[in-house]
């Protein structure tokens, strides 16, 4: 597995940890998240960036 399969697995992995969560939780929604949901959140969030900014070109 590459560097880039691994960061894309761990951003999968992210995205579904915190959608598992929000379906459970009786506290988050869409808009606003319990300490928990906003930890799983930014985790996603961080790695769908890094994720995406790995997938640009890079400009020379």
């Amino acid at each position: 597995m590459t560097a880039k399969d691994d960061l894309y697995a761990r951003y999968q992995g992210a995205h579904t940890a915190h959608r598992e969560h929000q379906s459970a939780c009786g506290d988050c929604t869409d808009t606003s998240r319990c300490p928990a949901g906003q930890r799983l959140f930014e985790r996603f969030a961080t790695l769908q960036d890094a994720y995406l900014n790995r997938q640009r070109p890079k400009r020379r």
